[in-house]
């Protein structure tokens, strides 16, 4: 139990005198590789609740040749020497938080929802610094008690659940108190369990923007602004609003080709939209699937013009004893404005928790109402196993008729002994069930089974090159609501982490025939024969000057099957000029021998599709308070036709003579974002961004496409956008 106190000076310096009382934790154990043996390097930490905030602090002891001293922009991924501290408010295993400092002082932070997956598009108002000296580094937080809700305690305590890392970059080597793992499916749940004094603070923060936009290729301008406020009276209850939020403009995402029948899953980084989102996490086991996918709101309009116009958006998160909630409401304007709801509620027993959430779409101009129900319930029997369920239901009412339907997944995981697990997977998706008006899911009319069983070694021989090695096979099946064969798969892949920090991955898979009956947009199944993929990638973290990406993949498909073969590659460099300047070059090439995409009706196309998209940048860390990043994405494809086809009612393609052309896309994103730190959560931005797409009816050379790519102009705007926090 850590001992009560009036605060303490965050400045990186740890003053015995100030940290008099806190609790010391020193038995940090490696967790990946996932030995749980003693800590490579000691580690000790100070915790105690203070009045301002829970503090933290970490000594780390290393050797000052061994240490990392890139800087880093926030929530960054690089392989540097870093901490984190990791806490559950409630101690429920239904969300965490998560506080990363660097050796450089750099900073992240991430939700932790549904035991493994982290979220790092949050970004929290917590206090930071670090010092270091010959023997190692030191790092000082201080979280504030309204940095998230919390339930009540009792008797002036609370009980809170912890984790604390640190993690070594030359090496890659994390250690941790205490000894949990998010490579494990259990890990929020495996926190420890702290009991500290009870404090309570308020706060009311609001964050006003206003922005300036001049289109170049319009040549008009338009200046916007709104607000954000958040009010937190106590532990138990919080306020989140906005009014006419941006619409992230100063994010720049990645560029996308998609031909299939599924909708591209893209996240949200909106502050709003962010901001304690993790009481609405209600996920399944199917690829990005949710309940509530927040780009929905303000997303492309029902009419087809443009992005919706969001009025004004609430959220409520609070507490009622072991009961926590949440309401969210979204409008948006003029006469196609849609009207979005959800409601969240979650309780935690001994060993399971369950949880309700209950969305409605309200969309006049479609003449839709969408109604969903979910019931979530995660069980952990013992240390060994973890089962979680889900079932869903929608009713959707449009032009007079209605339609509803279900859907449910149940995920079994079973942590054995010597590395070993096993995991059981069934999903289910009925053929009317549409959660897609206010969440996501790539496809419904799924039946789908897997089993896996995992070894991780951790006892590498000492002349390994490796550090530890995961081998996992898994067996899958996967019907539609016909009773048609979509999928039968045997994958085998394993996971190498090397001693110098490096990653690896390799994965097999392959794949019996089956029925795509997407493809054609309900104008019939397609048959397709046996095929494979084999998959290679490589991350090695910065030494010297340099870090590397690769990735590689071979694989067959589409008519041809197993008779012809493709390939993809990815590779990008990174040079480092020094710490705080870096520079890289990536090229991805591709080549798709039988590329099916779908013309009208049951007519699809065969074509030769090769692609080459090139990626460059510069990140550059000005200071503590500013950074120049510069991005640029282009990309040339290019399809030759090989052979158009009709599909017949029994799944067959035969060829035709109808005409289907030869085409190509060029596509094109380039940004430079200047931003410079004015307070916490307060910035000025300055953003250029020039973008294009154009798809044409010929075949061309692509390495001449991505050159002509680059004189693409659809968009070209800046902006400057300033936001400033007022908390009171």
């Amino acid at each position: 139990m850590s001992t009560p106190a009036m605060g303490v000076e965050i400045d990186g310096r740890i003053d015995p005198a100030e940290w008099q009382g806190a609790r010391e934790i020193t038995d940090f154990r490696k967790v990946q590789p996932l030995s749980r043996e003693p800590a490579t390097l000691q580690t000790k930490v100070w915790v105690m609740a203070t009045p301002e905030g829970l503090a933290v602090a970490f000594r780390n002891n290393q050797p000052v040749e061994t240490r990392t001293r890139q800087k880093v922009q926030r929530d960054f991924e690089a392989q540097v020497d870093r901490v984190n501290l990791m806490i559950d408010y409630d101690g429920d295993g239904r969300t965490g938080y998560n506080f990363t400092v660097s050796s450089t002082d750099g900073i992240a932070d991430a939700v932790i929802s549904n035991e493994t997956q982290f979220n790092d598009d949050w970004d929290g108002n917590w206090q930071h610094a670090v010092s270091e000296d010959d023997t190692g580094w030191n790092v000082e937080m201080l979280i504030p008690w309204y940095i998230a809700p919390m339930r009540n305690g009792s008797d002036g305590m609370r009980t809170v659940k912890v984790y604390f890392d640190r993690v070594i970059g030359s090496t890659g080597e994390r250690s941790a108190w205490p000894a949990a793992s998010f490579e494990r499916p259990r890990f929020l749940s495996d926190f420890e369990p702290m009991q500290m004094a009870q404090y309570s603070q308020s706060l009311l923060a609001v964050t006003p923007y206003a922005s300036g936009l001049y289109d170049n290729v319009g040549g008009d301008s338009d200046f916007d602004g709104g607000a954000d406020i958040f009010w937190k009276p106590n532990g138990q209850f919080q306020l989140s609003a906005t009014i006419n939020p941006d619409f992230g403009q100063v994010e720049s995402d990645d560029l996308v080709v998609n031909f299939s029948a599924t909708e591209t899953f893209i996240s949200d980084k909106r502050p709003f939209f962010t901001e304690n989102q993790g009481i609405f996490e209600f996920t399944t086991p199917s690829d990005f699937s949710q309940l509530l996918y927040t780009r929905r709101v303000g997303g492309p309009a029902d009419d087809g013009n443009g992005a919706g116009d969001i009025t004004a958006a609430v959220k409520l998160n609070g507490s009622v004893g072991a009961t926590k909630y949440g309401v969210f409401a979204a409008d948006e304007a003029d006469e196609v404005g849609r009207t979005f709801g959800a409601l969240r509620v979650v309780r935690d027993f001994a060993s399971q928790n369950l949880g309700v959430m209950l969305t409605q779409v309200d969309r006049p101009f479609l003449d839709r109402e969408a109604s969903v129900m979910g019931v979530d319930h995660n069980w952990r029997p013992n240390q060994h196993v973890s089962v979680e369920t889900r079932v869903i239901g929608s009713q959707i009412d449009q032009d007079g008729r209605t339609s509803d339907d279900t859907g449910a997944t149940m995920w079994v995981n079973y942590e054995m002994e010597d590395g070993w697990r096993q995991q059981w997977l069934a999903m289910h998706f009925g053929e009317e069930l549409q959660i897609n008006d206010f969440g996501y899911l790539s496809r419904a009319n799924l039946n789908y089974l897997n089993w896996q069983v995992m070894r991780r070694f951790t006892d590498q021989p000492a002349e390994s090159r490796y550090a530890s090695k995961d081998w996992r096979g898994r067996i899958s099946g996967t019907d539609n609501d016909h009773g048609q064969r979509l999928q039968r798969q045997l994958r085998i892949s394993r996971q190498g982490n090397l001693r110098n920090g490096s990653f690896e991955y390799a994965q097999i898979n392959i794949n019996s025939a089956f029925v795509d009956d997407l493809l054609t947009r309900g104008n019939g199944n397609v048959n397709l024969p046996p095929n494979f993929n084999a998959y290679l990638e490589y991350e090695r973290p910065r030494k010297g000057n340099w870090s590397w990406e690769l990735e590689a993949d071979a694989f067959s498909g589409g008519l041809a099957g197993n008779d012809r073969i493709g390939f993809d590659i990815r590779l990008q460099p990174t040079y480092f000029f020094n710490d705080a300047f870096s520079v890289y070059l990536g090229a991805y090439y591709e080549q798709i021998p039988s590329w099916l995409v779908w013309q009208n009706d049951n007519l699809i196309g065969e074509f030769d599709e090769k692609m080459m998209q090139i990626s460059a940048g510069m990140d550059w860390n000005i200071g503590s308070k500013q950074e120049l990043r510069v991005k640029l994405q282009a990309l040339g494809l290019d399809a030759p036709l090989r052979q158009a086809y009709r599909v017949d009612g029994g799944g067959n393609s035969i060829a035709s003579a109808d005409a289907v052309d030869d085409f190509n896309v060029q596509n094109l994103g380039f940004q430079i974002r200047y931003r410079y730190e004015l307070a916490p959560l307060s910035y000025l931005y300055v953003v250029y961004g020039r973008g294009g797409y154009q798809q044409e009816p010929f075949s061309e050379d692509t390495g001449e496409l991505v050159r002509d790519s680059l004189e693409l102009r659809d968009d070209e705007q800046l902006l400057v956008k300033l936001s400033y926090r007022f908390e009171i």
